[in-house]
């Protein structure tokens, strides 16, 4: 229904921002990554996600396209709703937090106020089988650098294409964001920054 809210900072407090659209405040829920960003009587923007129950009509809203994917990423495992996402999202940047996930880091996840070892587990567990399910990682490097590139492990390209997934991206806008990008030198964590910043420059 909405794609994103563009206006005045209106209200800000915990888990939520106003943002006055016309004159017309929209609550919307967040995160604290989210509010970090930004600052009463400022203008703004967040990516919106309509959450519709039998009894209520929920907004929430994020600074990036890569918290909103996240957030619908999270809710989509079963037993995770939105304050539990929120929640989640609130412990770590979003790169961080699809790390955490690609490589099984339960702690990273269970740092969240009230996520439990169970709920970590199942996160983990569910957005890599979605993954892997639905994603063909190509390990050769000519596919991503041209024949410069050399090759690097299968499992670090793989998880670093599957982190990036975890945020939103399409396979061919990861295969665009890693061109170029010095893969055998650099840690998973400076492989998913470095492509982050390539794909919000385009």
């Amino acid at each position: 229904m909405f794609y994103y809210l563009s206006g005045t900072l209106a209200h800000i407090e915990p888990y939520l921002a106003v943002i006055d659209c016309g004159g017309v405040g929209y609550a919307c829920r967040t995160t604290s990554y989210t509010l970090s960003a930004l600052k009463k009587g400022d203008k703004g923007k967040l990516f919106t996600h309509l959450n519709v129950r039998e009894d209520a009509m929920e907004l929430y809203g994020f600074a990036t396209q890569e918290e909103l994917n996240l957030f619908q990423q999270l809710i989509s495992v079963s037993g995770v709703g939105p304050k539990a996402a929120l929640s989640i999202l609130s412990a770590s940047t979003p790169a961080n937090l699809a790390l955490s996930i690609i490589t099984g880091d339960e702690k990273a996840l269970t740092c969240a106020q009230g996520i439990g070892k169970k709920i970590a587990q199942r996160v983990i567990l569910e957005l890599k089988d979605k993954l892997a399910k639905g994603q063909t990682i190509s390990a050769k490097g000519e596919a991503y650098g041209g024949s410069g590139v050399t090759v690097i492990p299968e499992n670090k390209l793989s998880e670093a294409s599957a982190a990036l997934a975890v945020l939103g991206y399409s396979q061919g806008e990861i295969n665009a964001a890693l061109k170029g990008i010095d893969l055998d030198s650099m840690t998973l964590e400076q492989i998913i920054k470095a492509a982050l910043k390539k794909m919000m420059k385009q």
